[in-house]
């Protein structure tokens, strides 16, 4: 269970890194992405289109820009994160409880 939980969240910190290489080297192709972030050109693919059916940027014919959805995702970024955090740090057991066995 927790297993596909972090792995999730490290496909969220990719999609997080992409769109802000997007936003910060825009208009921005695939194969540029990749070598920027040195990352597979098939991950960049596949975190361009969930962002794009998100809203999150657009295609171009010069490659990837940034929608104005953008800035509100990441301006909120940090306070959403930090409610994660939150819901987490909640799961934990507290020093002396233990679980009943």
């Amino acid at each position: 269970m927790l297993k596909k939980m972090k792995d999730e969240i490290e496909l969220l910190s990719r999609h997080v890194i992409v769109i802000r290489a997007v936003l910060e080297h825009q208009p921005i192709g695939i194969m540029k992405l990749s070598e920027l972030l040195d990352l597979p050109f098939h991950r960049i693919r596949y975190s361009l289109r969930v962002l794009e059916q998100l809203g999150y940027i657009r295609a171009t014919p010069t490659g990837a820009m940034a929608t104005p959805q953008t800035e509100d995702l990441l301006c909120h970024l940090d306070d959403n994160l930090d409610d994660l955090i939150g819901l987490l740090e909640s799961m934990k057991l507290k020093p002396g409880k233990h679980m009943n066995k």
